[in-house]
């Protein structure tokens, strides 16, 4: 990509208190995405906090075999909710957020679309969560049918987990509307001169997620919703006593939730696409092939999900597709992989905490993708269904890819938020204490999964111990490192330090670095010229 260049056709003088309402105001009526965009990220750390404690109430649980803590009904809620406040409640609002705050910055564009339906679709969010959270206290408690919400249990729960479907609708309503309002934005608003394969990567990423959130979040919609009849209005859609089959419920469940993972790496691919260049010094290599890849892989994902169901039955043929197409979308994220190390190839590379996360990602992300293409294989895949491998193999993509890549985000685009340069030292010790704290929970949980452990059970026979000993005193290692990361990293650079410039990175390319930091309230009343 070109060096940009901008003609700054306005100034900030106009930028005044009387420009916007202060108080409660100006977080319950806010139209400014940067505004909606902290207020996802605040939401989305309440919640990973939130979903971090009953991690831990499960880790305690594990420590030693026999039960000590919690009974094994509460210890399924806890699984369940757990799952689901990360999934809907903290990794996709927090890359809502970035969405926000960065896309009309990065396209000079003056604000998202739709500046209304931004607020409503974030203020979805928290009645939904209370619904999530509020369904522990009604009887019979939360759901405990797993985070896939799989009939038959689904269909005999108590309230929790009617509880659980309207948050899940709601939520899923709030992702609609705010993909609609990305994909309108980036095709619509981009500044003079900035066609599409101008763009910044995690626009392109973004632009993809919100076509993939906006084709299947319907789906899980009926998915829950016939959950919903069969429990309350006599249907039997998944009743085999009806007539109906439980089976289908994944069938449906899961071609929703494969693109799912890929909406919840995709904006990740974005952000380390982004900052590998930036600490490289160097453009990123196939720019062209990034994107022709990132749109290979959500439309791969479309044709995948039945590997998530081979011991369910399934004719001999269709694993076999299912297995072939599962190694095959393996290539196109081979190729961002590849793509950022020739990035890095000879560039002239400084390792602050953007990078540090950034490369982390890359190292971890990896690991968890080979662990993936080793459970597509069908007959290894039915030995390990359901054991604590497959825990290991999703966290370590969703939490050492997702929430590694928006702490990688924050330390890069924090300083253009906040005004303040983060101390560089405290981020340090957050990326090497979040690293080998991750990797003491869930690098073991590979050998517990091929010595048979399986997962969601709240006892397990004594040859686990060792295991499951030192995965929990590695979760609690990492959660205290997020506490730290709020309370030491996050809160000291809002409230002040060493005032970032403009572009506190040499090698940052892009129109968002054009503007001061902290980012003015309004920026590109008149839209740049990107050359």
């Amino acid at each position: 990509m070109s060096t940009t260049t901008v003609d700054h056709a306005h100034d900030h003088s106009h930028d005044h208190a009387h420009d916007h309402p202060h108080g409660f105001r100006r977080w319950l009526f806010a139209t400014n995405h940067k505004d909606i965009g902290s207020l996802y990220l605040w939401f989305a750390f309440t919640m990973l906090l939130s979903g971090g404690v009953l991690a831990l109430m499960i880790r305690a649980e594990l420590f030693q075999p026999g039960l000590q803590l919690v009974q094994p009904e509460f210890f399924n809620q806890l699984t369940t909710m757990h799952g689901l406040i990360m999934v809907f409640g903290a990794i996709m609002p927090a890359f809502v957020g970035f969405a926000n705050w960065m896309i009309p910055l990065q396209i000079g564009a003056s604000d998202m679309a739709f500046a209304r339906m931004n607020n409503f679709s974030f203020w979805l969010m928290p009645p939904a969560a209370l619904l999530l959270a509020g369904s522990f206290w009604v009887p019979g408690g939360a759901t405990a049918a797993g985070w896939t919400l799989y009939a038959p249990l689904s269909t005999q729960m108590g309230p929790g987990m009617d509880m659980a479907i309207f948050a899940v609708h709601i939520m899923g309503a709030s992702s609609i509307m705010g993909s609609i309002n990305i994909i309108t934005t980036i095709l619509n608003m981009r500044a003079p001169g900035m066609t599409l394969m101008k763009m910044p990567m995690f626009c392109w990423t973004w632009l993809i997620t919100a076509y993939l959130l906006i084709a299947v979040m319907p789906v899980l919609a009926g998915a829950i919703t016939m959950t919903l009849t069969d429990r309350h209005f006599g249907t039997s859609f998944f009743n085999a006593a009806g007539g109906g089959d439980p089976v289908m419920y994944q069938h449906i469940f899961w071609f929703f939730g494969h693109p799912e993972v890929y909406i919840m790496i995709l904006p990740a691919f974005g952000i380390v696409s982004q900052i590998v260049p930036a600490f490289a010094r160097k453009p990123l290599f196939g720019y062209a092939s990034m994107v022709y890849a990132t749109a290979s892989i959500a439309i791969l994902s479309f044709i995948v999900w039945a590997h998530h169901m081979f011991t369910t039955g399934m004719p001999v043929t269709a694993q076999l597709f299912f297995m072939y197409a599962t190694m095959l979308i393996s290539v196109p994220t081979g190729v961002k992989v590849f793509n950022w190390v020739a990035t890095m190839w000879k560039g002239s590379m400084t390792f602050e905490t953007p990078m540090l996360f950034a490369v982390g990602f890359i190292f971890v992300f990896t690991m968890g993708g080979f662990t993936g293409l080793i459970l597509a294989v069908t007959p290894i895949d039915i030995q390990l269904q359901d054991t604590y491998y497959v825990v290991a193999h999703f966290h370590y993509v969703l939490v050492a890819g997702s929430l590694f890549s928006l702490f990688a985000g924050y330390y890069y685009w924090g300083p253009k938020w906040t005004g303040f340069m983060y101390n560089e030292t405290r981020g340090k010790i957050h990326f090497w204490g979040s690293l080998i704290s991750f990797n003491i929970t869930f690098f073991p949980m590979h050998f517990l999964g091929l010595a048979g452990m399986p997962r969601r059970y709240a006892d397990y026979p004594a040859q686990f111990t060792d295991w499951n000993m030192v995965a929990t005193v590695g979760a609690f290692g990492f959660g205290l490192m997020q506490v730290y990361f709020i309370l030491a990293v996050v809160i000291p650079s809002i409230r002040g330090g060493q005032p970032a410039a403009a572009k506190p990175w040499e090698g940052a390319e892009g129109l968002e670095w054009t503007v001061p930091s902290p980012a003015p309230f309004h920026t590109f009343e008149e839209p740049p010229v990107f050359k």
